[in-house]
């Protein structure tokens, strides 16, 4: 680390201990350490040629899941559905920040539910939960060791009809539920810290206007459209710097 960062990693870590109302909003970067592959780095899903002829970004939306729901899932399994991947120290240091009581919650792009894996409490998945699934008639759920019995896409047991994952893909709208808790959060928080994401993904991206204050505290490996706006701005592997600033 060049002198600059180390030195805005010093005043992040005192602001950080000396307050009790910090909000984390976090995306893909946050579990890249856990061997879960980002979208958009050089390295990412959408960066990677399949044999399908479509692009990874229309596999994933609501339009290619009613027309082509085989290939969705093959697509899925293949890449979002990942054994053995456990929380790293980004997701352990958030964890025992909530337990101090000084993070009052986590709002994540994620869908691989590895903030909740580390035990932490209060966290919203506005994009959803790829381990959660229903039946898309009679809304009866299953986890993933259902839908790996099948071979392509899985059927409901009840009513045969197809079982999709709870997640958001494109082309839906976020619940209004998960998009009311995020912006209560973040409109309320004294430090909002903001990591591991590129800040193109809207409406999610967008939240962040509604913090009010002024320790807005930007971590993330390449810089973003934010960091002008940041109050602090850390170019850095997000596992390695939130362990740092949460004092662990």
């Amino acid at each position: 680390m060049d002198l600059n960062t180390l030195n805005t990693i010093e005043k992040v870590k005192k602001l950080i201990k000396e307050s009790n109302n910090i909000v984390f909003f976090g995306g893909a970067g946050v579990s890249t350490a856990s061997g879960v592959p980002d979208f958009r780095s050089a390295t990412g899903l959408y960066n990677q040629k399949n044999d399908t002829g479509f692009s990874p970004e229309y596999m994933l939306s609501h339009e290619f899941f009613e027309k082509h729901p085989d290939l969705f899932y093959d697509y899925l399994k293949e890449n979002l559905m990942i054994d053995g991947v456990k929380p790293n120290n980004a997701h352990i240091a958030l964890k025992k920040l909530e337990d101090e009581g000084k993070l009052k919650g986590i709002i994540t792009q994620n869908i691989d539910g590895l903030h909740t894996l580390a035990g932490s409490k209060n966290v919203v998945e506005i994009h959803g939960n790829i381990k959660d699934y229903y039946c898309t008639k009679c809304k009866r759920k299953y986890n993933t060791d259902y839908i790996k019995q099948f071979k392509h896409q899985p059927f409901c047991e009840d009513d045969k009809e197809i079982v999709r994952p709870d997640v958001v893909l494109y082309g839906e709208k976020l619940k209004d539920e998960n998009v009311e808790k995020a912006i209560d959060l973040i409109s309320n928080c004294d430090i909002l810290i903001v990591g591991g994401t590129s800040l193109v993904v809207y409406p999610a991206a967008g939240m962040i206007r509604f913090y009010n204050s002024n320790k807005l505290i930007l971590i993330n490996k390449e810089k973003t459209s934010m960091d002008k706006k940041a109050n602090y701005v850390i170019n850095d592997d997000i596992a390695k710097v939130l362990p740092e600033i949460a004092g662990y």
